[in-house]
């Protein structure tokens, strides 16, 4: 599923709630039960799937999440596990071991995920034009950021400054989408665009605060930018490697890597100037289709929407997945959070 095309998942349920820009898959929700609580073995998950006949507006309550009360004392994977397959909820998982944690509850579409450096965790929530920020193995929102008039569909926060970035898909309301740049992860944004992006789709700081996005015309052409720290403005980046389909983004710690959902496939780039120079690859190998990783550290953690699991991968070197967590329904996004 590449997933930022809006004819197709995760944002099929846009058709539900906005038919006028044109897009659906015309097959109604099927909404998954939410995982037993018990049943985490050895790092994998598994999940019951009996009718789901609750209401949109039960699926927004926060108040059937939960957590396991341990869940603060450990790192913590969290997961999306969006609309209309999977539960639109959010799993919580031990890291690395994957042992479920916890289930938070009250999504519409949840997607891509962030974290900041006091293991508060940011997730776009695509079908209420909101993020919402938790703490550590916290059950509830902390803080609600509006986000109105966009879908949003990924984030990177800052780690120089602590600012949120938002990577928006256009809605009803706009031509096109933005990057959306909330100081201090809080308050009203700041609205940036590129002239080239139609479709923004993910993004991520390096160590030094610049910020790199990917995205399309509304051609289908791919587009990657910078946008420097402190600037004003997006300054287009050329690669000397062509993706299929844009993916994640993340700074390693050394390199910008960029995910190609076509290829099953995570590049790393060596920026210099207006230009992406490929350093490596890490090959995703049996993956299906994974949108927005999260690099921790020698893994990389895959949301597979294709295949409803999440894997996870040596890293940089890639392969067959070390470890997956199976039987969800719609992954599409991770991150992790560090125990204090």
């Amino acid at each position: 599923m590449e997933i930022l095309r809006l004819g197709r998942y995760p944002f099929g349920a846009l058709a539900a709630v906005a038919l006028l820009a044109g897009c659906g898959n015309g097959s109604g929700p099927q909404v998954g039960a939410p995982l037993n609580n018990s049943a985490a073995l050895g790092g994998v998950a598994t999940m019951t799937r009996p009718d789901d006949s609750r209401s949109w507006m039960a699926r927004l309550d926060h108040s059937r999440s939960w957590m396991a009360p341990d869940a603060k004392k450990h790192d913590l994977l969290y997961v999306s596990d969006s609309f209309p397959y999977g539960s639109n909820d959010v799993y919580v998982y031990s890291y690395p071991k994957g042992k479920l944690k916890g289930q938070l509850t009250g999504f519409n579409e949840p997607s891509g995920q962030c974290v900041d450096k006091a293991g508060n965790v940011f997730i776009a929530n695509f079908g209420t034009s909101q993020i919402l920020e938790y703490a550590h193995g916290g059950t509830s929102p902390i803080n609600t950021l509006s986000d109105a008039g966009y879908y949003p569909l990924g984030c990177s926060v800052d780690p120089t400054t602590g600012n949120l970035a938002v990577t928006n898909r256009l809605s009803t309301s706009f031509t096109t989408g933005d990057v959306a740049i909330y100081p201090d992860a809080s308050g009203t944004p700041t609205s940036y665009t590129d002239p080239n992006f139609y479709y923004y789709e993910f993004c991520g700081y390096d160590n030094h605060g610049n910020l790199y996005i990917d995205g399309t015309t509304k051609g289908s052409g791919l587009e990657y930018a910078e946008l420097p720290s402190g600037g004003g403005s997006f300054s287009n980046l050329t690669l000397n490697q062509s993706i299929g389909f844009p993916g994640g983004v993340q700074w390693d710690g050394k390199h910008l890597a960029i995910g190609d959902q076509s290829a099953a496939v995570i590049y790393q780039f060596a920026i210099s100037g207006s230009s992406g120079t490929k350093v490596g690859s890490t090959p995703l190998t049996g993956s299906k289709d994974v949108g927005q990783f999260w690099i921790q550290g020698k893994r990389v953690i895959g949301p597979d929407a294709g295949l409803a699991d999440v894997g996870f991968y040596n890293y940089p070197s890639g392969g067959s997945p070390t470890k997956t967590i199976v039987d969800l329904g719609e992954p599409v996004g991770a991150t992790v959070s560090r125990a204090k």
